[in-house]
């Protein structure tokens, strides 16, 4: 059965829903490009812990939504090649109509499929791995599990990261969080919930993160400065909660 599209719009902010009241992604229409929901902000603190400027070059998301991430990583990652696996046809076709996602295959690649699936059957390494993908009751699925999570750690290379949209108030969020520090031998950790009660869960496949928050707050201004998006709240609540021991990130 497919899954029922709907578009609403207010206060000049395009959402994208499954049927339900449910946000699965929002477009700020006179920013299209820019990020609108905090999660998807925070998601990008990927960015910080890998500073590198062509970092990363070959990047996994699975699920598109509202194609947010998709086309600030287009934008501001011009050589990154973007694969983007979406197991919904009408969410590829809402994107392209309502939510001005690129039609460039040389450099997005749309794959329809299930994520866990086509993960499984993919030999390809990336850098970076995006997973928000969410169906209109707000559940994960396979998505969730501790065999996916060590797939996703397998198609990692050695700058590898990755990043997972988490629902802080879920009652299996404190599983889910286990099972990605598990996957990773404990190489994971959860940034403080957005607003929204979105919580980010990141891990690292290979090189080390060591940063101190100082550090990240360079990161966050440097990225402030060339793409627009501000990450120094979500550092400073890195150091109000308390989440890095000793003032230093270490994945």
């Amino acid at each position: 059965m497919a899954t029922p599209i709907d578009i609403s719009e207010e206060g000049g902010v395009r959402y994208l829903h499954f049927g339900s009241d449910w946000i699965q992604g929002a477009m700020r229409i006179a920013r299209p490009w820019a990020l609108e929901l905090d999660y998807t902000r925070e998601m990008m603190a990927a960015l910080l812990l890998r500073p590198e400027p062509d970092w990363p070059r070959k990047a996994l998301l699975i699920g598109l939504g509202a194609a947010s991430l998709t086309k600030f990583l287009y934008r501001h990652r011009p050589r990154a090649k973007l694969t983007v696996v979406e197991i919904e046809p009408a969410v590829v076709a809402a994107a392209h109509r309502f939510f001005k996602l690129p039609d460039d295959p040389k450099r997005i690649r749309i794959e329809i499929a299930d994520g866990v699936e086509w993960l499984a059957g993919s030999g390809e390494a990336f850098d970076l791995i995006l997973v928000d993908g969410f169906d209109a009751d707000a559940r994960a699925g396979a998505l969730d599990t501790l065999p996916f999570y060590r797939a996703c750690r397998a198609h990692l290379d050695d700058s590898g990261l990755l990043a997972v949209n988490l629902l802080g108030r879920n009652r299996g969020f404190k599983a889910s969080v286990e099972r990605i520090g598990k996957a990773f031998d404990g190489r994971a950790m959860v940034f403080p919930s957005c607003d929204h009660g979105n919580a980010i869960a990141f891990a690292a496949a290979g090189d080390a993160v060591s940063m101190p928050l100082g550090e990240l707050s360079v990161q966050a201004l440097a990225l402030r400065k060339a793409s627009g998006l501000n990450l120094l709240p979500t550092v400073a609540r890195l150091a109000q909660w308390q989440t890095c021991p000793g003032g230093r990130l270490e994945l």
